[in-house]
């Protein structure tokens, strides 16, 4: 039998153990990233088979893609606000079952205009949950491990995304693309369930979070009541909110090529067949997890060798989006579609280096009100990612040239370098703008 004072001690020295629930947070947030980016891609490569049930062009296809991005973009800061104001707990719950609801409805679409209408109202559904994990992870984590958090997240949505096209082509064997939509529903609703039942706003108020865990977590005032203001005056002042906004519509333009025009890009232009479509379409987005993982890894170590911060994460953003601007023009030279599709693949590995550094930003900069900058940056991003499919269709309609809208790409790449050659990632927002 062992002695009391053994057992004082014994016990003593657990109780003074940090515990680890706070991971947990990262384990939600990149089971949702995984599920939003497998629900939001999986129409990409659904599209031809869309298009030909409901006998839409190129054009209409476009805005169809765009419609998503549209209501993603006008829902980012109310959502991100409401995080803000009451807390993520209560937002994601709504949040994911609005969009999962959404993700079966399109299976029920019979019409250009209903398709159009429902992929609306999904993006509406899906608008404000980067915004909210980020806050929760504000909330959560300390700050040496935010920008890792955001890289671990950010790789995770990306190959949710290249999973999907893969997904979807093996469901598509088995299944209509209509019962497709509705089998991918079911992710969120069971994620959505399980989180709600874990997850409290205050980490010091979860019963797995001990006293030496709740030392290292930030403290942060409660701002959840009605009498929360955001200080939009200084938001309209900053030229880091302008220019985050600018960096994060220059990658999102980008970007949405990959879950909107890439497999027909493939299809038509390259000449591959439905099964290499399916297996190269994820290829970018696999690429772009790395690249997200490698900056969030590397940003400590860079930030400790630079004694800079700032210069590291606007380093890793302007670099990135230059090289993918230099990649994308390129590929164009590439008559082999397999070494044209590696290129491509690269130029979302270079764009998402600058995913973690611009999220972590938002929560150094935004401070409390880090939902709502979050949500800020993400509306004006998906405003770029709105433009993006349209632009590319109305081009490949009139000229048929794949080759020019790569051009037009390049150079939005190249104005969101710029931003962040010129932003400060790092000092609050109050300190930067004052009263």
């Amino acid at each position: 039998m062992a002695k009391p004072d053994v057992v004082s001690a014994t016990s003593w020295a657990a109780a003074s153990e940090p515990t680890r629930t706070r991971y947990w947070v990262v384990v939600f947030a990149v089971a949702l990233a995984v599920i939003q980016y497998i629900d939001r891609v999986c129409i990409s490569q659904a599209a031809p088979f869309i298009s030909k049930d409901l006998k839409l062009s190129s054009q209409q296809m476009g805005y169809v893609f765009s419609a998503f991005t549209l209501a993603y973009a006008l829902f980012e800061i109310p959502g991100g606000y409401l995080g803000d104001r009451i807390g993520p707990r209560k937002v994601l719950l709504r949040i994911v079952l609005w969009w999962s609801f959404f993700t079966a409805a399109t299976g029920w679409a019979r019409s250009w205009l209903t398709l159009v209408v429902t992929r609306f109202l999904f993006g509406a559904g899906e608008a404000g949950c980067f915004p909210n994990l980020t806050k929760a992870f504000n909330r959560w984590l300390p700050s040496l491990e935010r920008t890792r958090a955001q890289g671990i997240m950010w790789m995770s949505a990306r190959w949710g995304g290249a999973s999907a096209p893969l997904l979807v082509f093996v469901c598509l064997q088995y299944m209509h693309w209509r019962t497709a939509f509705m089998v991918f529903s079911l992710l969120g609703i069971v994620w959505a369930v399980i989180f709600y039942a874990w997850y409290r706003d205050n980490p010091r108020e979860h019963q797995g979070v001990n006293a030496a865990e709740a030392a290292l977590l930030p403290v942060e005032p409660d701002h959840t009541s009605a009498r929360f203001h955001v200080p939009w005056r200084k938001f309209l002042k900053s030229r880091t909110v302008w220019c985050l906004c600018g960096q994060y519509a220059a990658l999102s333009y980008a970007w949405y090529f990959f879950v909107t025009w890439f497999p027909t890009y493939l299809l038509k232009e390259r000449g591959l067949n439905l099964k290499q479509s399916a297996l190269l379409a994820g290829t970018p987005l696999l690429l772009g997890g790395f690249g997200s993982l490698i900056a969030g890894w590397i940003s400590p170590y860079l930030s400790r060798c630079l004694g800079d911060v700032r210069r590291t994460r606007c380093g890793l953003g302007a670099v990135g989006l230059m090289a993918a601007a230099a990649l994308l023009v390129a590929s164009t030279f590439f008559t082999n579609p397999f070494l044209a599709v590696a290129v491509i693949a690269l130029v979302s590995f270079c764009g998402d280096l600058t995913l973690p550094g611009a999220w972590t930003a938002c929560m150094d900069v935004g401070g409390r009100y880090v939902g709502t900058l979050g949500g800020t940056m993400n509306m004006m991003g998906n405003l770029g990612g709105f433009l993006s499919p349209i632009v590319i269709g109305y081009i490949v309609e009139h000229t048929g040239n794949w080759a020019l809208t790569f051009h037009v790409t390049a150079a939005v790449c190249l104005a969101g370098a710029v931003c962040w050659l010129i932003l400060d990632p790092v000092t609050p927002l109050d300190e930067q703008v004052k009263d």
